[in-house]
Order: structure tokens, then sequence, then C-alpha cells
């Protein structure tokens, strides 16, 4: 739960950041956040939280 919500935080931020420098534009952001909702509730939404989740750990090993 902590990674999520750590990933959650973290990619809002770089989408803030690309929305105020101009390279993201509010439409093609809220596609991607739209994309990702509809992404979280499919099949491939177990495989991608197994993914996150060990990356996130070979990076807490370092």
């Amino acid at each position: 739960m902590i990674v999520s919500v750590s990933a959650a935080l973290l990619l809002f931020i770089v989408v803030v950041m690309l929305l105020r420098q101009g390279y993201v534009r509010i439409g093609s952001a809220l596609a991607c956040s739209a994309f990702g909702f509809f992404l979280a509730s499919t099949g491939i939404a177990p495989a991608i939280t197994t993914l996150l989740h060990t990356v996130a750990q070979l990076a807490s090993l370092h």
C-alpha cells in the first residue's frame, strides 16, 4: 500500500511538472489518467502491480 501511494504521489508530481512546463496539455494528461483507471480494471492489473512491486524491491536493495 505504501508503495502504491508513493508511486501515485511521484507520478502526480511528474504530471504537474510536465503540465507547468508545457510539455503536456491538460487534455493529454486527462486522457492518460483515464487510460490508467481503465487499465486498472482489466485483467492485466495484477501483472502490472507485481512488476511495480518487484521494481520497488530491487530499488530498495541499493
